[in-house]
């Protein structure tokens, strides 16, 4: 028998951090091998490998990822380029059975983790950290393009991990992380895409399946609200009562395509399966009681309305922070289909229930020159550190 020389593995320093009802390995770009520390197909293959994808067994057993869009999830940080801005972050969503990370987009979930890492990392000047109270981070989202203010509250000098704010959609309370996503809305290259067809309530034709009433919004990141309804849903759905049913999660992907070609987001629809993580779509219903995931009794009068979003091909356990963002900015805007759901009018903060619970995201939209303009959204999520130290990847794997 013969022995083939194989190269050793190589370790790489991460922080394993829950942001949110997310999970992802947080590296410092200067930490990361020389090829990697560009954009490039290098920095793909090592967060591929760190996560365990593409695995065609769909479980992601050889990596850090936990077999969900939610938890397959890769995040780089380093000192900020950008003036009065401490941070720069940019987010990978790793495919779980393709070898392929999409960059189109940010995650929310995580963007409560970034300021706690951040100061983890020693990236934060300690003259910033207070003995007691909040720590302002300034975080250039570098995906989007977009800055977030984070509120991370210290105790004793550290980070306080631990807390009594509880998340719908995470089994332990923890301390809570404030999150303030400015001027959330894409105002792209024209200077006003928030709504990308210049409607808020289009008419989206999906030939073989369907005409359905859709808003389409670009804040937080690119969403595609349709009606429950008129999907033949109550908008009390939960993972398994979509996500089991090939045949209606082919029909969603079809629909989505479409809506990514009416936003300008893709001008072929065969270009819809290399940008899985944008744009998200999602469906609202009124208020109606429900048992979620947890088997928590939500009641139709502790919400505002009913949404379910789908991420990355699966209906989301939860709902990914930057849907969030977008709902909030829908609700405040009259006459979309979020803020009819919600009973219309004039809001600046709505409570959604989702599948794990319920959820309150703020927003303030007014009209400005014609168009609609949103400063801020907020909602507040919570972050800890599960693991640091090193993860290993084998040597030729980039």
């Amino acid at each position: 028998m013969t022995t083939q020389n194989h190269p050793p593995q190589i370790k790489i320093r991460a922080i394993y951090m829950r942001g949110g009802t997310s999970k992802g390995v947080f590296f410092h770009v200067p930490d990361m091998p020389l090829p990697a520390q560009q954009p490039g197909a290098a920095r793909d293959a090592i967060l591929l490998r760190t996560l365990g994808s593409p695995d065609p067994y769909g479980k992601q057993i050889d990596g850090m990822g936990n077999a969900s869009s939610s938890t397959s999830k890769a995040v780089l940080l380093a000192r900020s380029t950008q003036p009065d801005h401490d941070v720069d972050y940019l987010f990978g969503q790793v495919a779980i059975d393709r070898p392929f990370v999409d960059w189109t987009g940010n995650c929310g979930n995580l963007s409560a983790a970034v300021g706690p890492c951040a100061i983890a990392m020693g990236l934060i000047d300690p003259a910033r950290i207070p003995q007691d109270g909040l720590c302002t981070v300034r975080i250039w989202q570098a995906n989007i393009g977009k800055t977030i203010i984070a509120q991370v509250p210290i105790s004793n000098g550290q980070v306080q991990e631990t807390g009594d704010f509880e998340l719908d959609g995470v089994s332990f309370p923890a301390a809570e992380v404030q999150l303030a996503f400015m001027d959330p809305a894409d105002e792209g290259e024209d200077g006003g895409a928030m709504f990308p067809t210049g409607q808020v309530v289009d008419q989206l034709d999906v030939p073989g399946v369907g005409s359905f009433a859709a808003t389409l919004i670009n804040a937080g990141i690119p969403t595609i609200f349709l009606n429950a309804q008129d999907l033949g849903y109550s908008g009390r759905e939960l993972q398994g009562d979509i996500n089991g049913d090939a045949q209606a999660l082919a029909r969603l992907e079809t629909i989505r395509a479409h809506g990514a070609l009416k936003m300008g987001l893709i001008q072929d629809l065969r270009e819809a399966a290399s940008r899985q993580h944008t744009p998200k779509l999602a469906f609202v219903a009124p208020s109606a009681s429900y048992t979620a995931s947890s088997g928590k009794a939500v009641e139709a009068q502790d919400v505002d309305l009913l949404v379910r979003a789908l991420s990355m091909g699966q209906l989301h356990h939860a709902m990914m922070g930057t849907a969030a963002v977008a709902i909030g900015t829908a609700a405040a805007v009259p006459g979309t289909l979020v803020n009819l759901a919600a009973g219309g009018g004039e809001r600046s903060a709505v409570r959604f229930g989702h599948p794990s619970g319920t959820l309150r995201v703020g927003a303030e939209a007014r009209l400005q020159d014609g168009r609609w303009v949103v400063a801020k959204a907020l909602m507040s999520r919570s972050a800890r550190i599960l693991m640091e130290g090193t993860v290993r990847v084998p040597g030729d794997c980039f």
